[in-house]
């Protein structure tokens, strides 16, 4: 029989949602930073969100997804609903796929997290090549596999204030 492994008994303190908050607005910062426009640039906006959706559906979803992709619209002055479509779809199938993906060890979630943020910069494309804009490049789509790959260490950053403390209590049953 698998013994399971110290870490994966832990159990998660609720999130506080302040926290939530103060990490997508911490999202939005580095989403407006400007950086260069480095093309290989994650959205952090999409990938805390995809986060939070999929851990906290029941706290943070399309209201959520709709708010912040506003407010990406209007700080990255793009076409006006280029983000919101594209962040309120993306919280959608967040959503809907939250306890499949939660089953998974966090390397084979990244894997389910990569569709969801390429199809979310798919849809944020389509928007901007409807109304005359530039196709930027495929290294745009980079982005992606690099919040894939942020995934792993966005996932112990974000859960780290959940995480209780590791002495044992002798009294309580948990």
């Amino acid at each position: 029989m698998i013994q399971p492994t110290q870490s994966s008994r832990r159990i998660l303190l609720p999130v506080k949602p302040w926290f939530i908050f103060v990490s997508l607005l911490a999202a939005l910062f580095l989403n407006v930073v400007p950086l260069g426009r480095f093309a290989a640039m994650p959205d952090w906006v999409a990938l805390v969100l995809l986060f939070w959706c999929i851990h906290q559906p029941s706290k943070v979803g399309m209201w959520t997804a709709f708010v912040f992709g506003l407010l990406m619209d209007v700080a990255d002055a793009s076409v006006m609903g280029q983000h919101t479509l594209a962040y309120v779809i993306l919280a959608f199938g967040a959503g809907g796929l939250s306890r499949r993906i939660l089953w998974f060890p966090l390397l084979q979630q990244a894997l389910h997290v990569l569709p969801i943020l390429l199809g979310t910069q798919v849809i944020m494309l389509l928007i901007r090549l409807a109304v005359g804009g530039d196709f930027p490049g495929f290294v745009w789509f980079l982005g992606s596999f690099i919040g894939a790959a942020l995934w792993y260490p966005l996932t112990y950053l974000l859960l780290l204030p959940q995480f209780r403390p590791m002495e044992h209590d002798e009294t309580r049953p948990i």
